[in-house]
């Protein structure tokens, strides 16, 4: 119950600042009353109560949100920040890692979304170091997709 109660307190408390700061129209603060914000703040209140109320199913959609929503904050202030879908990947990836340390659940798929990441964000540095194996990868690449639909499928069928 009092994981309930701190959920409900922090989004109650996070959205009342937001609106008040709206309100307000505090000049130094407009530029972060954005939807983003919402979706940070909403997570900031599962990870909490994931941590503080030892709830840790919350733990996933908490650094969901929370992840997201400071993604779309930063990637238009930070120029070294990817705007990129293997920083979404990324996200998930230590969403089901932080999952994991608390549950025991999730390192394969951790483990997979951060490969996933990792190859996404630097494609363009593994391709100019794989140099004389530039045909194989750029077949491998070609078809991708596939060797995921590959390796999905057998995930389903293996009992």
């Amino acid at each position: 119950m009092k994981s309930q109660r701190l959920f409900a307190g922090i989004i109650l408390v996070g959205y009342g600042c937001f609106f008040l700061i709206q309100q307000l129209q505090v000049e130094s603060l407009q530029s972060l009353l954005t939807w983003p914000v919402l979706l940070a703040i909403t997570g900031l209140a599962f990870l909490i109560q994931a941590y503080s109320g030892k709830e840790y199913n919350a733990i996933f959609p908490g650094v969901i949100l929370f992840g997201f929503g400071l993604h779309f904050i930063i990637v238009d202030r930070l120029s070294i920040w990817p705007n990129h879908i293997g920083a979404f990947v990324l996200i998930i990836a230590l969403a089901f890692l932080l999952y994991y340390l608390k549950t025991g659940n999730g390192l394969l798929q951790g483990f997979l979304m951060l490969v996933l990441a990792i190859t996404l964000l630097f494609y363009e540095k593994i391709s100019q170091y794989a140099g004389s194996y530039g045909e194989i990868i750029s077949y491998i690449t070609k078809f991708w997709p596939a060797i995921f639909i590959i390796i999905g499928l057998f995930f389903l069928i293996k009992r």
